[in-house]
């Protein structure tokens, strides 16, 4: 830990022009300034928080009644996860959440954005019965957050599900599973909604369709040549069936929400999506087109029927009979579905044209399959000319352009009539290169990140975006994913021997940052509590 001497020289040090600093470590030439960022910057009400899910930190893999996930069986294929990683222990959140929750609370933050374990709560899905343990673990989480004035900020499905349903009818490629998925909200509904107002039904249903459906890099492991060669799947299709289904989950579970629990409980519904910004290649139009095309392949597969009720018409132009319809039962069913939008952002990647040019892919700034329908005929890349986009960092095409969180709010904003959007995930992995460095020096990264990428979202902001709150990814190192315990999004580091906790400096930044109280006036830390007619939130 940084003593108090130590700290100040630091913020010193990377505060050396108070008013404009520059982020222009890419190599692309392009010095983005940033203005730098305060508290108080931000609206009264305006929700700053930490985020995390079940799978990623919690552990007692199959301990008080909690059955297998599709990720507990994924983890164990040779190949899968780097290093031959697990989330068996995680962080080991599940014994240790008191302490996390003390954490939490000391940086200050409005809110905690958290997921509910579906095999902990549903270890059978709905053929059997609820798990008591595991409402007790959720309910004890919730209650001390609260105590804490710390507002829970919950996603009901996050990525892991029983690997039972996916063995009894193949999960997401079932129409069974929104019924399924239907009894679980429902379980969260009359469990923890006395005390939850922000609800988030899936996290990222694009991604998971991505990287399950078209790479194979998540559970199921699906996915056909070019984009992957998996022992079953296909991946031209079977994204679009997933996200449907997806889809169509959720609207039940709003539909239920909004007529059985919300007159009692007066929460808000919404629904995550993971996207980039993309930039055209050059200035050839049909290069602007494809940077178009790649947000609505992107953030609008889903985004568009929540909002209007079908599929973006760019992805009618270009999928056709391939991608699945909408009854005009359905349609009603799932337009408007949400109250607000949740954004996962993190990077801007450039984008080219795979249908007037050819589109060739090497090495791993760019992906294959831009020439295929599934990726809308684009192709993206985090280079130009072996030039990236913007600095490096621990993630393959993560790149730091922080210019890309004003631009995708502004996308949003205009495409859905300014809807409430929350920034739901936003975070910085140091390169792995940088471990030899020590925490002062790396973690420098770290907060100029943030503080980029905010001063992005306060543009954004005072023209006009209503946006209601920020969430820093990660409160602690995790299990991400695919990558396992080697890519670091944390404000706190953890021991892979000890499982300690131990806070770096952007922590303690956080900490100050979120105790700068507004010299105009307006008051801190108050959270939403009502969504009222006009879409604007009455405070309390």
């Amino acid at each position: 830990m940084l003593s108090s001497s130590s700290f100040l020289l630091f913020i010193l040090i990377i505060s050396a022009n108070p008013c404009v600093r520059a982020y222009n470590e890419g190599g692309n030439g392009i010095a983005e300034e940033f203005e730098d960022v305060k508290r108080s910057d931000f609206p009264a009400g305006f929700l700053f928080g930490v985020s995390t899910s079940s799978y990623q930190i919690e552990g007692a893999i199959l301990e008080d009644g909690k059955s297998l996930s599709d990720w507990d069986v994924f983890v164990r294929k040779i190949g899968n996860i780097k290093n031959g990683d697990t989330g068996d222990t995680a962080t080991d959140h599940y014994h240790r959440y008191m302490e996390d929750i003390e954490i939490i609370h000391s940086l200050g933050v409005d809110a905690y954005r958290f997921s509910i374990s579906w095999p902990r709560i549903l270890p059978n899905g709905k053929s059997g019965g609820v798990n008591a343990a595991g409402i007790m673990f959720y309910n004890s989480i919730i209650d001390n957050l609260l105590l804490r004035g710390i507002q829970p900020f919950v996603t009901i499905y996050h990525w892991d599900m029983p690997q039972v349903l996916s063995d009894k009818y193949g999960g997401w490629l079932n129409p069974l599973i929104q019924d399924d998925f239907l009894h679980f909200a429902e379980t969260c509904f009359k469990n923890f909604g006395d005390r939850v107002r922000y609800w988030v039904t899936i996290n990222e249903p694009n991604t998971v369709a991505e990287c399950a459906y078209e790479w194979g890099k998540h559970p199921p492991g699906h996915c056909s040549p070019p984009l992957g060669n998996c022992s079953a799947g296909n991946s031209d299709t079977e994204p679009l069936i997933a996200v449907h289904n997806m889809l169509l989950a959720h609207a039940k579970a709003s539909k239920l929400y909004r007529e059985q629990f919300l007159p009692k409980q007066e929460g808000v519904i919404g629904m995550v999506l993971h996207s980039f910004m993309f930039e055209p290649l050059t200035d050839d139009e049909h290069n602007k087109e494809a940077a178009d095309r790649a947000l609505a392949f992107n953030l609008a597969w889903a985004l568009d029927p929540l909002v209007f009720g079908d599929y973006p018409p760019e992805m009618r132009r270009y999928h056709g009979n391939e991608l699945p319809k909408f009854t005009s039962e359905e349609r009603l069913l799932i337009r408007d579905s949400i109250d607000f939008i949740g954004l996962n952002h993190y990077s801007t990647l450039y984008a080219k044209d795979c249908i007037h040019s050819s589109c060739s892919c090497s090495g791993s700034a760019c992906l294959p399959g831009g020439d295929r329908a599934i990726l809308g005929f684009v192709s993206t890349s985090a280079e130009n000319g072996g030039v990236l986009i913007g600095e490096p960092t621990g993630m393959p095409r993560f790149s730091v352009v922080p210019r890309g969180m004003e631009e995708i709010v502004d996308y949003t904003v205009n495409r859905y009539d300014n809807k409430p959007i929350f920034i739901t995930e936003n975070g910085y992995s140091s390169p792995l290169q940088q471990d030899q460095l020590d925490d002062l020096q790396r973690d420098v990264k770290r907060i100029e990140f943030h503080q980029a990428y905010l001063s992005s979202l306060a543009r954004a902001m005072r023209n006009g975006a209503d946006v209601r709150g920020y969430f820093v990814w990660t409160l602690m190192d995790n299990f991400e994913w695919s990558f396992g315990y080697d890519v670091k999004f944390g404000l706190y580091s953890v021991d892979r021997a000890t499982l300690n906790r131990n806070p770096r400096s952007s922590a303690k930044w956080y900490r100050n940052f979120l105790r700068n109280i507004s010299s105009n006036g307006m008051k801190p830390r108050t959270a939403f509590s009502l969504w009222n007619k006009v879409g604007r939130a009455e405070e309390e």
